[in-house]
């Protein structure tokens, strides 16, 4: 199957499940298949999203998760409020430190330790909320900063969509969710 026909199946697959009457639809956040690296098809997660928002009209949309480590938090704030825009307030927005070090390797990123990454987790969803709901966003952490960052237009869904958090490890994972997050995924 090439993949123009795979991505309209993914189409008509989101649009079945909407007509069966599921509440959600969520695509991975990956560059290329796992838990084994293939070079079979594995389409970008945002624009994904984007185009099964524009063929269904009910059915909410999310990432299971996206990987903090792959997109500035700015730009990452920026895309997911596009996303909640185009598809009317569906957003599900979903989050995780990261962990398939493949990929991270692959694609040219630092593979930093689990506490670094929860670290990176937690200032970049602070930016993203920032991002979404003040005029001007600013914010200096150790690993991200924006300055008087404008971001319109601002999702839909107010204050803001729903923030997931995905991940594992109690200790600091936990607190995460528990100060940051409106859902977790404790499987992801």
């Amino acid at each position: 199957m090439s993949p123009a026909e795979q991505f309209e199946l993914m189409i008509r697959i989101a649009q079945e499940v909407e007509r069966m009457g599921f509440y959600s639809a969520f695509l991975y956040d990956h560059f290329h298949t796992y838990p084994t690296a293939t070079t079979d098809s594995c389409f970008e997660c945002y624009t994904g999203l984007a185009a099964i928002a524009m063929r269904t009209s009910k059915l909410r949309l999310g990432q299971l998760v996206t990987c903090t480590s792959y997109r500035n938090p700015a730009l990452l704030a920026k895309m997911a409020a596009m996303l909640d825009v185009i598809s009317k307030g569906r957003l599900e927005f979903g989050i995780g430190a990261g962990w398939y070090e493949n990929e991270y390797t692959a694609y040219g990123y630092r593979f930093e330790s689990p506490p670094v990454r929860i670290r990176q987790l937690r200032e970049a969803v602070h930016i993203i909320k920032k991002m979404w709901t003040e005029e001007k966003a600013t914010f200096h952490g150790k690993y991200f900063s924006v300055d008087a960052a404008i971001n319109n237009p601002k999702p839909i869904q107010k204050p803001h969509p729903p923030i997931m958090i995905g991940g594992v490890g109690e200790k600091l994972m936990l607190k995460t969710v528990a100060r940051l997050a409106d859902r977790s995924d404790f499987s992801a």
